[in-house]
């Protein structure tokens, strides 16, 4: 996610998942170049000169959807504009986290600055004023199909622009009215095409992507660790992250995780301790890390791929070519992100799955020199044995999640949108799956940890020696029962802050060492 980048011209600049979410932090600051907004201009002008003309041109002076045989006079049209953000914000359930819904801002921006919506300078202008600001429009969750567009998530992500629905502003959510008395802003008047201009498009889907991209990472490069501590802790054999297994059988994925985990386990006195050991093979959940988080690198990076594309295209309707030339099309329509958020929802799950399993493998007491449920004295202790409860039931209710929503479908606008995505749905499920998985990994991590001290005073590799120091700083050692929940949420949190991560880059820095992974930079940066 690193960029160099200090400022950001929407509609000419690449934009990436990484700039996305740096624009949303604040790293960087997004504007429109001199360059785009004379294309702006003209598309505006396009749109002026279409409604002096009076030729029937959709959503600029016509109806919407079922409704666009029904012509709509020079002076309705701006009418309609605002009418059709007021008509379409029927969303429900839950905001959505104020950060993806400040990332549908950016997205949305850059989207419309490529100059072919019909949109005036002045609507853009305001939209930057909201990112700037941190004047984050407050939007449902729920009652988006993904395909007309996110019509309902992006009525209501646009009502602040007529003075209408609520914002996020300095830590309080506030009706647009009072926004507007805090800082002097007025609402704008909607010209001709510009409502619909506003809620076509992909961004409520793209923005969970942007999100999916992120957090998915995290799990990926944090379970690569956790599953190189569990071979290590269960003394697994490091044969099966040879190179010359993979090369076999070339999948990216595959050779990345091989090539990491075998960096990872270099130099360990644990894994030395055992090289001559009578053990045949080992269970999949360890002997298959490569295949499987190598089958999810897979499914992430084809996500990623798929949505830089989104986040660079132009996804309303109608598109405007010229005065000659209006296109209403089908670029609104979430398809193409919502099977890559199905894969990479399924491909989520499947890091919990194999989690879950190592575990278990973990409790059984089947490693000699590792107790089982990992303390030594059971019975008046239950050890570790409910933490896998936990884990289990989060795997299951993951599996329950992973039925595509982009499977389905159910017409809608009078069977004028008789086809739709259900790319929203897909977006929410991926995240819920994955904030699911980041409990399921803490958790391993935790156990693999308690794994590793039984053999004390064998130590890990400099990189592994090094993730269990920052763990025992949060989580120290159980040798008895204790309230784990504790313990858990400790994980999370070291999960979601990459500490172990972090803690394996200080010791890259401090020693100089490099992993020597190939597709670093497919796999490592978004």
């Amino acid at each position: 996610m690193v960029s160099a980048l200090k400022t950001f011209n929407y509609g000419e600049d690449h934009l990436t998942a990484g700039i996305a979410l740096l624009i949303a932090k604040g790293k960087i600051q997004g504007l429109i170049s001199n360059a785009s907004r004379i294309k702006i201009r003209n598309s505006s002008k396009t749109v002026a000169a279409i409604v002096e003309k009076g030729d029937p041109v959709y959503g600029i002076n016509t109806g919407f959807g079922p409704l666009c045989t029904t012509k709509i006079s020079k002076e309705e049209t701006k009418i309609l504009q605002a009418n059709i953000l007021k008509s379409h914000s029927v969303g429900v359930g839950k905001p959505i986290d104020t950060e993806i819904a400040k990332l549908m801002l950016i997205l949305k921006m850059n989207s419309l600055s490529q100059g072919y919506s019909g949109i005036a300078e002045t609507t853009l202008d305001r939209i930057i004023w909201h990112i700037d600001n941190d004047a984050i429009p407050v939007v449902p969750s729920q009652g988006s199909v993904g395909a007309s567009g996110d019509l309902a998530p992006l009525s209501h992500l646009f009502l602040p622009l007529i003075g209408l629905g609520k914002v996020e502003f300095n830590g309080a959510t506030l009706e647009t009215s009072e926004l507007f008395n805090i800082t002097g802003v007025n609402a704008i008047d909607l010209g001709p095409k510009e409502g619909l201009a506003l809620i076509n498009g992909t961004q409520f889907i793209a923005a969970h992507a942007v999100k999916v991209i992120e957090k998915l990472h995290n799990c990926l490069s944090q379970a690569d660790v956790i599953g190189a501590m569990m071979v290590e802790g269960l003394q697994g054999s490091v044969k099966p992250f040879y190179n010359e297994l993979h090369a076999l059988r070339p999948f990216k994925g595959n050779l990345y995780v091989a090539k990491k985990v075998k960096r990872l386990l270099k130099g360990s006195e644990i894994m030395e301790d055992h090289i001559n050991c009578d053990r045949v093979q080992d269970p999949y959940s360890l002997r298959c890390i490569p295949q499987v988080h190598g089958a999810s690198r897979n499914a992430w990076l084809h996500l990623k791929e798929l949505l830089e594309i989104e986040l660079n295209s132009v996804t309303d309707n109608p598109i405007i070519i010229d005065e000659e030339l209006t296109i209403s099309g089908g670029n609104f329509h979430g398809q193409p992100l919502a099977m890559a958020l199905d894969y990479a929802c399924l491909a989520a799950s499947e890091i919990g799955n194999i989690s879950d399993r190592r575990i278990y493998l973990a409790l059984e007491g089947n490693s000699p020199g590792v107790p089982k449920l990992l303390m030594n004295e059971t019975g008046i202790n239950s050890g570790y044995m409910i933490l896998q409860y936990t884990t289990a039931a989060l795997a299951s209710e993951n599996k329950g999640l992973c039925f595509p929503s982009s499977a389905d479908s159910i017409p809608t606008s009078l069977g004028q949108e008789d086809h739709v995505s259900m790319g929203s749905i897909s977006g929410r499920k991926a995240l819920q799956v994955i904030g699911n998985v980041e409990k399921i990994l803490a958790i391993e991590m935790l156990t693999a940890a308690q794994a590793s001290e039984f053999r004390k005073p064998m130590k890990s590799g400099v990189f592994l020696e090094a993730v269990h120091s920052e763990i025992r700083k949060k989580v120290a050692f159980a040798d008895k029962d204790r309230v784990f929940a504790t313990d858990i949420e400790a994980g999370i949190a070291m999960i979601q802050n990459q500490t172990i991560l972090k803690a394996i880059e200080q010791v890259k820095e401090r020693e100089q060492l490099t992993m020597k992974i190939p597709f670093a930079k497919e796999f490592e940066t978004y």
